[in-house]
């Protein structure tokens, strides 16, 4: 497989976790935390085979995201446009990368719903799973972007 191909295949599975329907019954709240959760860590494996991607050609020895959109991380344009992107806080990588870190925690990123709401909030106001799925949305795009710019001529 191709790295290109690694990181399509990981944003769809990513999407296939948050696209999965589940029955309604006293499990239901540990399936979504699942799912979200699962969609997530797919997600950090995405992000870092699109680094791997964006940065085949420097021939790096490592590709974690924490390494590479570091402020030392290297100076390649690619990396340099996510490490900015990831600074702004209303950006889709900061709130992906926000969230990556909380499900790092001993906390874990997806909470139980409380009372008889139907959704949980996160920071952003959204439930997590739609925070996720416009986080992929976003991610696409800009991937198109980043991989379009990167080609040789």
């Amino acid at each position: 497989m191709t790295p290109r191909g690694r990181t399509n295949q990981l944003l769809y599975h990513a999407q296939l976790l948050l696209d999965t329907a589940w029955a309604d019954d006293e499990h239901t709240d540990a399936r979504r935390m699942a799912h979200e959760e699962g969609a997530l860590a797919t997600l950090e494996l995405a992000l870092n085979a699109a680094l791997r991607e964006l940065t085949e050609h420097a021939q790096l020895s490592h590709h974690d995201w924490r390494e590479l959109l570091a402020d030392q991380g290297p100076a390649l344009a690619g990396v340099v446009q996510l490490r900015e992107l990831a600074r702004r806080e209303d950006s889709w990588l900061a709130r992906l990368l926000a969230r990556l870190e909380s499900l790092h925690d001993i906390e874990g990123a997806s909470r139980r719903r409380t009372g008889g709401s139907s959704m949980i909030a996160s920071v952003s106001g959204m439930a997590l799973s739609e925070e996720l799925d416009a986080c992929i949305a976003a991610f696409k795009t800009q991937l198109d972007e980043l991989r379009e710019t990167s080609e040789e001529w």
